[in-house]
């Protein structure tokens, strides 16, 4: 091959870099809420289950003083723990309070609208058919508010087994990071069976999940690969997956890091699509895109769908001396 032929081969590679993408609001002041804390009031400071789905994330707050646990009776008593962003049930922050644990809770904002709802839908005795994954801490923590009340539907196939009291009286909610368009199936599939089911008042699936997944349908039809910077725990992350390839990339994978990327991947490849999930810092999309501007796909072309500008405050907790 000569030098002007790999020249023209080389040019003719190209990424399409999705924006938005990485860190939403709520992962932003979960994970600055952790910082926060050991600043504060110094290690160790617990955290109940991942602050957010993201291996590197986690890794580094342990290396400054962060202890994970997967449950409260984990804490010393008496010690400062986190609430992760996915949210909890009433049940854990009771038993937060039996162990008297100080608590600081970075629930994202959005998370509590859902929990909110549930509780509200509850107390007019209204059936729930919470949409989403089963095991997933989101899930767990939106059933636990109205247990009684909430039926878990866990994708299409579960439609068929669902039943009710009253079909007059039921609501759907839904996981705040599920794939839009399968989201809308399972509420068609629903209101098939029930056609008076009662939307939520206002979307439950949050604006970070639904953009990231707007601006990787925009790459991915252009893209002979996209590359989905994120932990394989993620549900946002591998919904962006699922949606690369509904939209007409030929192929999609989830990776943690650069080093996750195969060279075998990129074989006659000339255009990939990068993005990233709502809880990666862009430090680990950087390195990806330094391995593939090694593979001489050196021009990167960021695609812009939609503006981001959502901020939300910290953990009213931060403000109070918890140590006292």
């Amino acid at each position: 091959m000569t030098s002007q032929t790999a020249a023209t081969i080389s040019d003719r590679r190209r990424v399409l870099l999705a924006k938005p993408r990485g860190y939403c609001a709520g992962v932003d002041r979960a994970v600055e809420a952790v910082e926060k804390a050991l600043a504060q009031y110094g290690a160790p400071i617990y955290v109940r289950k991942q602050i957010v789905h993201n291996t590197y994330v986690v890794k580094t707050l342990e290396t400054r003083g962060a202890i994970f646990v997967d449950e409260t009776e984990e804490v010393p008593e008496g010690a400062i723990v986190v609430f992760s962003a996915h949210g909890v049930s009433p049940a854990v922050h009771a038993e937060a309070a039996d162990r008297r644990l100080r608590t600081i809770d970075a629930t994202c904002p959005l998370v509590t609208k859902v929990h909110n709802e549930a509780r509200r839908f509850a107390a007019q005795d209204y059936d729930i058919l919470l949409i989403g994954h089963e095991g997933h801490e989101e899930v767990e923590g939106t059933a636990g508010e109205a247990p009684d009340h909430v039926q878990l539907v866990d994708g299409l196939d579960n439609v068929a087994n669902v039943t009710v009291r009253d079909p007059q009286k039921v609501v759907w909610l839904s996981q705040t990071t599920l794939s839009v368009d399968e989201t809308n199936e399972t509420v068609t599939r629903l209101k098939d069976r029930f056609p008076n089911l009662i939307d939520p008042p206002s979307d439950d699936i949050c604006y970070a999940t639904s953009n990231r997944q707007t601006a990787v349908k925009e790459i991915a039809a252009q893209s002979d690969l996209v590359i989905v910077v994120g932990s394989g725990n993620s549900s946002n992350s591998k919904r962006l997956v699922e949606v690369a390839l509904d939209y007409g990339a030929d192929a999609a994978y989830l990776v943690d890091d650069e080093s996750f990327v195969q060279d075998s991947w990129l074989d006659g490849v000339t255009t990939v699509g990068v993005t990233s999930g709502a809880s990666v810092p862009e430090i680990l999309v950087d390195g990806v895109l330094r391995k593939l501007s090694a593979h001489g796909f050196s021009d990167v072309q960021e695609v812009e769908s939609v503006q981001e500008r959502m901020r939300f405050a910290l953990p009213h907790e931060l403000r109070k001396n918890l140590r006292a």
